[in-house]
């Protein structure tokens, strides 16, 4: 039988604990299907200035690191087309918070399930600017999850 569907369990970080999650991935005839429900992100208040978190596949498979990178060990986006960002393959579509919640589904052609069970999804602090080399200037990384 072949593996159509993995998960992710998001955890926040030290500086973050209550952030937790889950990414769901299922293998379709398009593409991967990737659903994200994340829930206590941290929070501003105010109609205009809402929280937008980078979203990304690392090419670490685990969520520890060092005293000036928890996540350290998720090391860099995943690329195994050696593209430029944007383009990598582990690029996902940003996660806007609504009152410490976030949903997210998008379908991708850049991998396959196959390909990714063992990655790292990271959440970061700050937008990912799309433009930055080599990671989007996305900011710390908050929360974890090993995809499996």
């Amino acid at each position: 039988m072949l593996l159509n569907i993995a998960r992710a369990e998001i955890r926040g970080g030290k500086k973050y604990p209550r952030i937790r999650g889950t990414v769901t991935f299922r293998q379709t005839g398009k593409g991967v299907l990737i659903t994200a429900k994340i829930y206590n992100l941290p929070t501003t208040i105010g109609k205009c200035n809402k929280r937008i978190f980078g979203f990304h596949i690392h090419e670490g498979s685990s969520c520890t690191g060092n005293k000036n990178d928890e996540f350290a060990n998720t090391l860099a986006h995943y690329n195994p087309g050696n593209c430029n960002h944007p383009h990598h393959a582990g690029d996902l579509p940003p996660l806007f918070e609504n009152k410490g919640y976030a949903y997210m589904n998008v379908l991708t052609d850049r991998f396959t399930l196959k390909e990714v069970i063992g990655k790292a999804v990271v959440i970061h602090s700050m937008p990912d600017d799309f433009t930055s080399q080599p990671s989007g200037n996305s900011g710390e990384k908050i929360a974890c999850g090993i995809i499996k």
